[in-house]
C-alpha cells in the first residue's frame, strides 16, 4: 500500500500542540478525481474548529484537515474532466485532506495555475475567493451600484470580498474589524470607504451617519448573534443580510428588536460553501475562473499572505491564526 505523510491530532482533537506529521494511506483517485501532489496550503478558521472536533465534516471529507491547495496532478481517474492531464500544475478546492504530501480531489474543483502567480499564492485562493464570490453573488444577490459591509475586515474572505466590491461598482464599501490597525490596512489598502473597530462604542451608529441614515444594502456576516442587533440597525431597506459563521456566538442575548425584518424588508440568510455538493461547487469554480482569474494574471486582484510556514510548523501557523492578529492568508508550503 502506498504512504504518504499528513497533519494528524493526537487523540483526534485539541489544541494547536496536539498536531504532528504521521504517516497514513496515500488516496487513490476515483471517479471524476485527480491525485494531485501538494506543494502548498492554505489555512482556515474552519480548520482550528475542526481540529477541536467542533466542526460537522460533511460525508465525504476524509479526516484530514485542509481544504484548499496548489501542486502538481500526479494520476487521473477514468472520468476526469477533460483538460486536465498528469504533469498538470494546479490549484483547487477540496472537502478536506490538504495538510497532506498527497491529496484526492474532483478536478470540477482544479484549477490550472497561471504562471504569473506563485505555489503560495495559489494556495490562499481557493476557499476565500469562491466563498466571498459565492455569499456576494449568488446568495446576497449583488448588482453594482449597491452599498455593502464586510465583517471581520482583515480576514481573507472579507480581503477578496473587498476587491470584488471594487472592482464590481460598489456604490460604498464597509468594513468592520477589531483592531485600530487593521481598520487603517482595510482604508489605505483595500480602499474601503470607512472601516469600524467594533471594539469602540456602536458601529451600527458610526455606519448610518456615514450613509446619512440610509445604511447599507448588503452584509456579509461571520459574527452572528454579537452582531445581530447590530446588522439589522445598520441595514437599508431590502438589504440582505449573509452569515457564514458565528464568531460572535450563537446565543442571543435577549431583548432584541427584530421589527427592522418588516419595517426595512430585511432577508437574513445563512450560508456555508464545504456542505455544497460538487455540482454547486463547480459552477463556482467557474466563476472564478472567468470573473477572477484574469485580474489576478494581471494585477488587479492580489492575495494578501501574511506569513508562510514549512508545514513541519503547523502548530505554530496554527497558534498564529488563534492570536487573531493577522491580515491575510496564512500558508503551509511542502518542500520536494
Amino acid at each position: 500500500m502506498a504512504t504518504m505523510r499528513a497533519v494528524d491530532v493526537q487523540g483526534g482533537r485539541g489544541p494547536a500542540t496536539s498536531m504532528h506529521i504521521t504517516t497514513i494511506p496515500r488516496p487513490t483517485p476515483t471517479s471524476t478525481q485527480a491525485l494531485v501532489r501538494v506543494r502548498a496550503f492554505g489555512l482556515n478558521r474552519m480548520d482550528l474548529l475542526q481540529r477541536e472536533g467542533l466542526y460537522p465534516l460533511p460525508p465525504q471529507a476524509p479526516s484530514t484537515m485542509g481544504v484548499e491547495f496548489s501542486g502538481v496532478i500526479e494520476e487521473l481517474a477514468g472520468e476526469s474532466e477533460r483538460g486536465f492531464k498528469k504533469g498538470d500544475a494546479v490549484f483547487g478546492l477540496a472537502y478536506g485532506g490538504a495538510y497532506a504530501e498527497y491529496i484526492a480531489v474532483s478536478t470540477h474543483m482544479l484549477v490550472h495555475k497561471p504562471d504569473e502567480l506563485s505555489w503560495e499564492q495559489c494556495a490562499g485562493i481557493p476557499e476565500t475567493w469562491i466563498t466571498a464570490t459565492q455569499a456576494m453573488y449568488m446568495v446576497a444577490g449583488y448588482q453594482p451600484g449597491q452599498s455593502i459591509l464586510w465583517h471581520a475586515g482583515a480576514s481573507s474572505v472579507s480581503i477578496a470580498g473587498i476587491q470584488l466590491s471594487r472592482a464590481d461598482g460598489a456604490s460604498k464599501i464597509f468594513a468592520t474589524t477589531r483592531q485600530d490597525e487593521k481598520c487603517r490596512f482595510c482604508e489605505e489598502e483595500l480602499g474601503v470607504t470607512k472601516a469600524f473597530n467594533s471594539e469602540k462604542g456602536d458601529w451600527s451608529e458610526e455606519l448610518l451617519k456615514a450613509t446619512d441614515g440610509k445604511g447599507v444594502d448588503v452584509i456579509i456576516d461571520f459574527m452572528g448573534a454579537g452582531f445581530f442587533q447590530q446588522n439589522l440597525n445598520a441595514a437599508a431597506r431590502d438589504c440582505h443580510i449573509v452569515n457564514l459563521a458565528a464568531l460572535g456566538g450563537t446565543k442571543m442575548k435577549g431583548g432584541e428588536d427584530i421589527s427592522a425584518f418588516f419595517r426595512k424588508r430585511v432577508r437574513y440568510e445563512g450560508s456555508s460553501l464545504r456542505s455544497r455538493d460538487e455540482d454547486y461547487q463547480g459552477k463556482l469554480r467557474d466563476m472564478l475562473v472567468e470573473h477572477a482569474l484574469p485580474k489576478f494574471k494581471d494585477g488587479t486582484f492580489k492575495v494578501y499572505i501574511e506569513k508562510v510556514f514549512d508545514w513541519e510548523q503547523i502548530v505554530d501557523a496554527h497558534q498564529l491564526m488563534e492570536s487573531n492578529k493577522t491580515k491575510g492568508k496564512l500558508i503551509c508550503t511542502i518542500p520536494w
